[in-house]
């Protein structure tokens, strides 16, 4: 069974005037539909206003379908009985780690999550070590969150949810007001997590960059899922992603403009080594 299965969503955002009266719906999720199972790692891709912050919102139950279904590890995301269960499977991280972070001490913030769940206390201290170790800041545990860098909230936000041992972890662009030190350093904790915890991850971004080791990429324009297959097959659909006012990988993109001059490249390198090695074999 897939941990996440996403079946013929549909959400729309209703505006209304000044007296309440409707004055525009916006349909954010059109038809939806996507399979994940335990250990993948996907990236949900899309410009703003695609469409892809609304679907993440889904998977944790912060939003419910108005058609179509949402199942979480099995359970109904819509049923009230289930959202204790869903928010306990599913993590959220968002763009912004300050507003997650809530302890004075870093240990304290990360613990904050199995208190509230009832963890026994020596539980609960086991947990936060482990999760701070499995993020690189079991150093900092005794610090204050804010005299840390963007990219170190960010992994302790991480690891606030580490610590409730959830099955899967959802981050919404997290790396959007990170330096390149920092988004190089929550991208390398998201994929340790996923090679060696084997949380599921699935990553909301308009970086191209870093979903070029993901397992599945879902590309999304205008609430619709209109592409979807590994690295390699989106990222050969240059002009395709083009259209939809997506970019490629810096090394995609210079293979496509020398495979356009004339240079025999494949499409879809996705790494400078691998360009490399393709030049050399031409020569």
């Amino acid at each position: 069974m897939n941990l996440i299965e996403v079946k013929k969503l549909i959400y729309e955002y209703i505006r209304r005037d000044k007296d309440g009266n409707v004055d525009g719906i916006t349909t954010a999720i059109d038809k939806v539909d996507l399979d994940i199972s335990q250990g993948d790692f996907v990236a949900i891709l899309g410009h703003n206003g695609s469409g892809k912050s609304t679907l993440a919102k889904h998977l944790n139950a912060i939003y419910f379908p108005e058609e179509g279904v949402v199942y979480v590890d099995g359970k109904d995301t819509s049923d009230p009985k289930n959202i204790w269960d869903v928010r306990q499977t599913t993590g959220m991280v968002f763009q912004n780690p300050d507003n997650q972070i809530i302890g004075s001490i870093v240990e304290e913030d990360v613990g904050f999550g199995p208190e509230n769940m009832g963890i026994a206390p020596e539980e609960i201290w086991d947990r936060v070590e482990e999760s701070l170790e499995a993020v690189g800041m079991y150093e900092h545990r005794e610090r204050s969150p804010r005299k840390l860098s963007g990219g170190q909230k960010q992994r302790v936000a991480i690891a606030g949810i580490v610590a409730m041992k959830p099955k899967c972890i959802v981050l919404d662009e997290p790396t959007a007001m990170l330096d390149p030190k920092g988004r190089a350093d929550v991208i390398r904790t998201i994929k340790k997590l996923n090679r060696e915890n084997s949380i599921t991850i699935i990553l909301i971004t308009h970086n191209m960059e870093e979903v070029v080791d993901a397992d599945k990429v879902y590309v999304m324009d205008k609430g619709r899922l209109v592409m979807q297959g590994s690295p390699r097959e989106i990222f050969s659909q240059v002009d395709e992603l083009k259209e939809i006012r997506l970019d490629v990988p810096q090394i995609t993109e210079l293979a496509y403009e020398l495979n356009k001059e004339g240079i025999p490249l494949p499409k879809g390198i996705l790494s400078r080594e691998e360009l490399v090695e393709e030049l050399c074999r031409l020569l």
